[in-house]
Order: C-alpha cells, then structure tokens, then sequence
C-alpha cells in the first residue's frame, strides 16, 4: 500500500500524533524544570488519535473549543509549538501573552475560540459559532472537544439540543480517556452508550476506537461532512489517559494491571505496525519522522526558556478599554498620597 501523500494519509496521521506526543513530554520536562507559569497542567499523552484523526477531518475557516487538555488538538489544527509551549511557559512570546497558560491557550486566527478549565465551559461557544455560519451561510463546521466528566454537566445537553433543534453545523466530541479526574466513567456513569444520548437528541452519535486514527478519521470526516449540511453530530473517541489527571497525579485509583493495560493501547504503537506491516514506511521512515519532532519540540523547549517574561505594566493590557486610561500602580498611588500636602 502507497501512502497518497494527503493530509489525510496514514503517514501525515502518524507524523500529527508524534508532535503532539513529542510536545507533551517535553511540557513535562518544562514543568519538572519549574519553567511553566502556575502550578497546573494536563497532558494527552495517550489521546493523540483522538486529536490527529478530528483534525485532520476539519478544513481552514472551521472553528473549536477544546478542555484543559487541549494542547495536542490545536497541534492537530496547526498551532506553532513555539508560541504554544511559550503561552505553557507564561512568556510575552505566547499565543496569549502569557496570560492564558496551560489551560486557557485561544487564537482565532486558527479557529481556536479558546480552551477552558471549567468543565464544559467551553462547549456552549461552538453552538454560537455554528448559528453564525448559518446565518452568514459561511460553509463551516464549529466542534467542542470535552472530556468524559462533561458528559454530566448540563450545558452539554442544552448545547445538543440547541444544535440540533436550529440544524446548526456543530460536531461534539468527547475523547473519552475513561477517568473524570479519579473517578472512572462507570463510577460516573450507569450507562455508557453516549452515542444513544446523542441521538435522542436528534444528533448523529457514534462511538469509535481511539487508538485507531484511521477509524478516527474516517468516522470524523463522515459526521463533519453530515455537520456542514447541517446535520449536527456526536463523536465519543474512546482512549486511555497515560498519566494522571495532573501533573502532580501518579493516579493512586488505578491498578498497575490497568495501566499497563491501558498503555498498551497506544495509538502510535498501532500506527507504527499498520504503516510498516502494509509497506508503508520502512521502520528508517518512522524513526525520522520522531527525530524531526524531538528536534522541532526541543527547539519549542529553547524558544520558550529564552522568551521575555511580560512586562509588569502588560497585566492591564487586553483588560481595559483602549480608550481607557490605565490605572495607577499602587506604589505610585501610595506615594502621591502619602506625599499629599495637607
């Protein structure tokens, strides 16, 4: 089997995935260097298909939201590494100056409206996107990525509702990595057919293997397309999260059979067989696809620690109106009025 060279391919799937597992170690390693701004941050490790296969489904001009652990999708939707790992690293050099971090990254100029720490939070922005395509009949597709403890939050099911009613051009997608912080789903959960709370809706829902990105990719690109004709849908990608919810999580509520379990369900590891058990890419191919992503991410780790911190008269900016005059430091207001005659 040839790869076609698109960037849809098995080849271009397995290149996405890798990045974005290669950016997600070394935001640990930053972290571990205590160079990221806070004290909080999520990784994906073990979630690159569900990413790289929804992704690779969206075209310029479509827009998303993702959770607090939406750094490998906006790899996946063309984000600069350098920007994103200076944003996780709180330096002027960022997507958002700074200010956002780990979990508030956002660039409309990419279609990102913006992560979100707040469980669902972000979910109900894709409803609005997708009523302004409509009523601009722009031919685009808004998508909410969540993980698995939204699917308790109301606003998700106002949002399908609402979706589905007004026949917006909306796709929902939970990457299901089976834990809600430390609790599992079916802890959470009495029953685990999502795709049927999706259809009672009136939504398309369907359930797909995360650790196949081709099954990803080629159920994504079905219900994006049925979304652009405004047929909006719901996609649950099952995964499994490598690590704990946070950082500083060594996930004490689960059994090292089941991670070990889980692990062995890596969507890379399975990309990697597929590619060279079809003749593909030789194992040489693969090995220098990672190369090139360590390299690219090792730079993202060196641009980020060299970046400017912002400037502390840059904490008002994007606060205040530009017509606004900004206010006073305390020190200088302090002084002026310790030093007021009476």
């Amino acid at each position: 089997m040839a790869d076609d060279g698109s960037n849809r391919s098995g080849l271009q799937l397995y290149r996405t995935m890798r990045r974005i597992r290669t950016f997600e170690e070394r935001v640990g390693e930053l972290f571990v260097r205590q160079q990221t701004a806070g004290s909080m941050l999520h990784l994906s490790i073990g979630e690159e298909g569900a990413a790289a296969g929804v992704g690779t489904a969206m075209r310029e001009g479509d827009s998303f939201t993702t959770h607090h652990r939406g750094h490998g999708i906006f790899i996946a939707r063309g984000a600069d590494p350098n920007r994103m790992m200076a944003e996780i690293a709180g330096k002027a050099a960022g997507y958002c100056a700074g200010k956002g971090g780990s979990m508030h990254i956002a660039d409309m100029a990419l279609g990102h409206l913006g992560a979100n720490a707040i469980v669902g939070g972000g979910i109900p922005a894709v409803v609005g996107a997708g009523l302004s395509y409509r009523h601009h009949k722009r031919p685009n597709v808004s998508v909410a990525f969540f993980g698995d403890g939204a699917l308790q939050q109301g606003i998700l099911y106002e949002s399908m509702n609402m979706a589905a009613l007004w026949h917006l051009p909306v796709l929902f997608v939970c990457i299901n990595n089976q834990y809600g912080m430390g609790t599992r789903i079916d802890r959470a959960s009495a029953s685990l057919a999502f795709d049927e709370r999706a259809r009672s809706f009136g939504l398309l829902g369907e359930i797909v293997d995360g650790t196949d990105v081709e099954a990803v990719r080629d159920t994504a690109e079905t219900l994006v397309a049925a979304a652009r004709a405004g047929r909006p849908g719901f996609l649950a990608v099952d995964c499994f999260r490598f690590y704990g919810h946070a950082r500083m999580d060594k996930s004490p509520y689960r059994s090292a059979e089941e991670e070990a379990e889980g692990r062995a369900r890596d969507p890379l590891k399975r990309q990697h067989a597929r590619l060279t058990g079809d003749g593909v890419a030789s194992e040489n191919d693969l090995a220098a696809i990672d190369a090139d992503a360590a390299a690219e991410m090792d730079g993202a780790v060196d641009f980020a620690i060299a970046a400017e911190k912002p400037a502390p008269a840059a904490l008002f900016g994007d606060v205040y109106g530009a017509d606004q005059p900004p206010p006073e430091p305390l020190a200088s207001r302090l002084d002026r009025v310790l030093g007021a005659t009476p």
